[in-house]
């Protein structure tokens, strides 16, 4: 190509690029101030699955799940495994009706196993409701057992049965999880007919163990009621 053609091109696309360099300045600098107005949000952080407190969680209601923690053998090295009617007493600081009233919104968490009278052995429908309770987990770390008797009986033999209630709840759970830090995830409380006597409506509030059966205020009480607790210490 001559020199002459050369310059000509030259002289021809010249204006088009010079052109074509000013409008995509001018793209550029709106596109910035564009920016600038309307600047972008922030892409949103991937959830991470948490497990999150429930609405029970109050400050009153963990200020006594940590004193059972601390009294009842859940953490440290301590040898004890549970808590009996006088401590409770001492621990919680509060009286039957708010005791019960603390725990009262774990129904939909926790299920109430039913005894007969006199008795520990948990029937077959019991130990079905402790374990789908145990494996309904959601990420909690304390498991918790309330164990009572009822007003039948003296209260140095209710107490004692009641023991032996939360403690056939334990051994079931010791057997089907095979779980070596069982006891530093369960807390254990037998109340004996001494204190927190659950009133009648647990029988229609709470998932119970005998559907079947009359339930009443004797028959609520010898029980045991299981459930994690979804708080954090």
């Amino acid at each position: 190509m001559s020199a002459s053609t050369l310059a000509l091109v030259g002289a021809v696309l010249a204006p088009v690029i010079l052109g074509g360099t000013l409008l995509f300045v001018r793209s550029d600098v709106r596109a910035a101030a564009d920016r600038l107005e309307h600047p972008e949000k922030p892409a949103e952080a991937v959830a991470v699955a948490d497990h999150t407190e429930a609405a029970y969680c109050t400050p009153q209601f963990k200020e006594v799940l940590q004193r059972v923690v601390n009294a009842c053998g859940l953490v440290g090295q301590q040898e004890r495994r549970g808590c009996a009617p006088v401590d409770v007493k001492s621990f919680a600081s509060i009286d039957d009706a708010d005791f019960n009233a603390l725990f009262a919104p774990l129904e939909q968490r926790g299920a109430i196993l039913m005894f007969d009278d006199n008795s520990d052995k948990l029937d077959d429908a019991a130990k079905k409701l402790v374990q789908d309770a145990w494996d309904d987990r959601r990420g909690a770390r304390y498991f918790f057992v309330v164990a009572r008797a009822s007003k039948s009986g003296t209260a140095q033999g209710n107490k004692a049965l009641s023991h032996r209630r939360a403690n056939s709840v334990h051994d079931l759970l010791a057997d089907v999880s095979k779980d070596p830090e069982l006891d530093k995830m369960m807390g254990l409380l037998w109340l004996g007919s001494e204190y927190a006597q659950l009133p009648k409506d647990y029988c229609t509030t709470w998932k119970t163990s005998r559907t079947d059966k009359q339930c009443n205020t004797e028959a609520i009480n010898r029980s045991a009621f299981a459930s994690w607790v979804d708080c954090r210490l």
